[in-house]
């Protein structure tokens, strides 16, 4: 009698593959959480680095104003505070109202001169002012006078 086939897929081979099929999922679960919880990290991680020099920008600002040079130039540059025997001068627009620190002055060689016009057009003008000269309309005679009724 011929010896029977052997089965290529054995119960022990399907076993296998459930198991390792069982494994790959819940490791696959896994590591989606892993990751999900790294770039969680990531960003609070970039958050306190920001905090941080938000914090250093702070204590240097707090600092500062613990000097009293730079409290004085702060009242002088916002309040236009001066000591006393100082004289104080206000730079004011063409409207008379006062220029405040953001208003720019121009620079004047960036401001085009108006460009200067020739003697002879003044002079051309007036020749032809003179050979045209405005016609007046008279006014027209009135035909009828009546008085002012008051």
């Amino acid at each position: 009698m011929a010896p029977a086939p052997r089965a290529r897929f054995t119960n022990r081979a399907a076993v296998l593959v459930v198991v390792f099929a069982v494994l790959v999922v819940s490791y696959a679960s896994s590591m989606r959480a892993y990751l999900q919880q790294r770039e969680q990290i990531n960003g609070l991680r970039e958050r306190i680095a920001a905090s941080k020099v938000d914090i250093a920008q702070a204590e240097r600002e707090r600092r500062r104003w613990q000097d009293p040079a730079y409290v004085e130039a702060q009242a002088r540059a916002r309040f236009g505070w001066v000591l006393p025997g100082e004289t104080s001068y206000q730079v004011l627009d063409s409207n008379g109202q006062p220029l405040t620190g953001d208003d720019a002055l121009t620079d004047p060689r960036t401001v085009a001169p108006a460009k200067p016009k020739a003697w002879w057009t003044k002079e051309y003008s007036s020749l032809e002012a003179a050979d045209h000269p405005e016609k007046k309309v008279a006014p027209t005679p009135a035909t009828r006078i009546t008085p002012n009724q008051q």
